[in-house]
């Protein structure tokens, strides 16, 4: 009697997994392994999208301009002494001559401070300036904090964190700067016998420091503008 209990609940039972295992192929073949069933929901009749050819971007200079829309070129140490000689406050445009001979514009912030504070811009695997030179000065070489306007402006040697310490501009005279002597050197070695800078920077790389892009074009309706603003009426 038992025997035969146990058959007929054995078939009971096997019948109901046989039925749960249909039923699950059947999901698993119309919904896959999810619960929400997309599947099943209605097609969506889009309209096909054409293949684009990818578009090949310039390389991106000092200041974030892209070379297709900016096209002042000028060498690191010139723009860097082109800033210094102007003496204009951080957020006020300087001028100067790009390698093409063209009037150009820029602004600290945008074009010469990320000269002292980008890495791989002077060479590949360059550290920043500022790696360096930071704002702590207990840590910083020289006591020198090169990254930003004002601890540019403050110079050198500010040992007990001094406001000002020596003047590293020269007074506005580029060639006579200390920067200008530790930046620009023929023959690999500076004006005062000290090594190149930025630290470890190898015998590739020009005098001048890299070619870059900064700056924009003055155009000649903005300098007939500035030109007309600056002349009093009669």
């Amino acid at each position: 009697m038992n025997d035969v209990r146990k058959m007929i609940y054995g078939t009971i039972i096997g019948f109901f997994l046989m039925l749960g295992l249909w039923f699950s192929i059947i999901y698993i073949s119309s919904c896959g392994f999810t619960f929400t069933c997309n599947r099943g929901d209605p097609l969506v009749d889009r309209t096909p999208i054409p293949t684009l050819i990818p578009a090949t971007l310039p390389v991106q200079g000092a200041g974030g301009d892209s070379a297709a829309f900016n096209k002042c070129q000028i060498a690191a140490v010139d723009l860097i002494g082109a800033w210094v000689t102007a003496g204009v406050p951080e957020t006020d445009k300087f001028t100067f001559t790009d390698v093409n001979g063209q009037a150009c514009e820029a602004v600290f912030g945008r074009d010469v401070q990320p000269l002292f504070t980008e890495s791989n811009l002077w060479y590949p695997g360059s550290l920043s300036c500022s790696s360096c030179h930071q704002p702590n000065l207990v840590l910083a070489l020289q006591n020198m904090d090169l990254s930003s306007y004002a601890g540019i402006l403050a110079g050198s040697g500010r040992a007990n964190g001094e406001p000002k310490g020596k003047d590293i501009l020269g007074g506005g005279v580029w060639e006579e700067s200390l920067l200008y002597q530790m930046l620009y050197a023929p023959d690999g070695v500076s004006q005062i016998n000290r090594p190149v800078m930025p630290l470890g920077r190898t015998a590739d790389v020009p005098d001048k420091g890299p070619l870059i892009f900064a700056g924009r074009i003055i155009m000649e309706e903005t300098a007939a503008t500035t030109e007309a603003t600056a002349t009093p009426s009669p």
